[in-house]
């Protein structure tokens, strides 16, 4: 039996701005490859991602198949993916398509599988009007021509289900993994401390795009009711809600307690991880909650909104607070800044999701899906 050829369409990817699906691909392609090593992968992506993949080595086990398009250019982009990215897969032959976040090519010309990953878009403020109506088609009939279908938690499945009027039978449910904690340079620490003026305090770390659905005002409007050495740390790249924020915080007369920090790369986002006393995930919706995890994993106590998809993976560790409420969010911060349990429990519950497991797992659902095709 010849190996498997597999494409996975990541041309949504803006290096350092697509947040959780980046996070998925960067997680999901290297495990692919290590678990099995037989398997011919391919990612066809956006010029600046196949470089920034190209930087990071991923040649050594992909393909790299930069499309003439980058995230922003919305034509371009769908043009690419309608158009080129079925053509490129017809070329090299491959057995099936995974598309990583939500969209895929109306005809494949092979076999497909579709990760939907939430349908926050259509529930909460996130894009403008248009946006979420091109999306909310696409989304639409992806869903309808896939030959398999993954959601990332079972409470986003069945989000996406009763929203979308999709069959619950057609999804398997794979959890994300998590990043394991590395080493951190101690003067990397003391100089994002420097920069962002922490000395002294407690940090509530909020790793987060810069979005409506995000959230993050109901840390500002609830930080008067926190003790007043805990300063909020709103990490993440920032878009035009950034603005509201500010203002927001100026209104409120908190502006000295509100860090608004830009994307952090890798290294500086776990010096930041380090930095925090607790992590804050204020998010009205959400498909998985990657921050959840890898706050669990550094053993840093969470305070997160209540929310299905937050519990199925934070679990009982985790504080949860109503997202519409600055006084539920405030007792669940002081909560979880005087949690003892979390630095012991947090990294043997984040080791429950792995990326080697979500491997076998999206492997096995390619088989099922060509499986399925052949029976046609």
């Amino acid at each position: 039996m010849s190996p498997l050829e597999v494409m996975l369409n990541a041309l949504y990817l803006a290096p350092g701005v697509s947040g959780g699906p980046e996070t998925y691909l960067r997680g999901l392609a290297p495990a692919l490859a290590t678990e099995y090593p037989e398997l011919r992968l391919s990612v066809a992506t956006t010029r600046s991602g196949a470089a920034a993949l190209a930087a990071d080595g991923w040649r050594d086990f992909a393909r790299l198949l930069p499309l003439p398009c980058e995230d922003g250019q919305r034509l371009r982009r769908q043009l690419a993916e309608q158009l080129l990215l079925p053509r490129a897969a017809r070329r090299e032959r491959v057995d099936l398509v995974h598309s990583l976040a939500s969209i895929a090519p109306l005809v494949v010309g092979t076999r497909s599988v579709v990760t939907l990953h939430d349908v926050t878009f259509l529930t909460e403020r996130t894009f403008g009007t248009v946006t979420n109506w091109g999306m909310s088609l696409l989304v639409k009939a992806a869903a309808r021509n896939a030959d398999a279908l993954i959601a990332v938690t079972a409470a986003a499945r069945d989000e996406i289900c009763e929203t979308l009027g999709v069959a619950p039978e057609r999804f398997t449910v794979i959890h994300h993994g998590h990043s394991p904690a590395r080493p951190v340079d101690p003067e990397a620490v003391s100089e994002l401390r420097d920069r962002y003026e922490l000395a002294g305090a407690r940090v509530a770390l909020c790793v987060a795009a810069k979005r409506p659905h995000k959230n993050q005002a109901l840390l500002i409007r609830a930080l008067e009711l926190f003790d007043p050495d805990v300063v909020v740390v709103l990490a993440g790249h920032a878009e035009p809600y950034e603005r509201e924020l500010r203002s927001l915080a100026a209104e409120l007369g908190v502006e000295e307690r509100v860090r608004f920090v830009g994307y952090l790369p890798a290294d500086e986002l776990d010096a930041m991880w380090s930095l925090a006393s607790c992590a804050t995930f204020p998010t009205l919706a959400e498909g998985f909650g990657i921050p959840v995890l890898e706050a669990l994993a550094r053993g840093v106590p969470v305070a997160a909104s209540d929310l299905p998809v937050l519990r199925e993976v934070g679990g009982r560790l985790v504080h949860y607070f109503d997202p519409r409420d600055p006084g539920s969010c405030a007792r669940a911060v002081h909560d979880a800044l005087t949690d003892t349990q979390t630095a012991r429990l947090g990294p043997q519950h984040a080791a429950g999701f792995s990326w080697r497991a979500a491997a076998r797992a999206t492997y096995g659902t390619y088989e099922r899906a060509l499986a399925a095709g052949h029976a046609r």
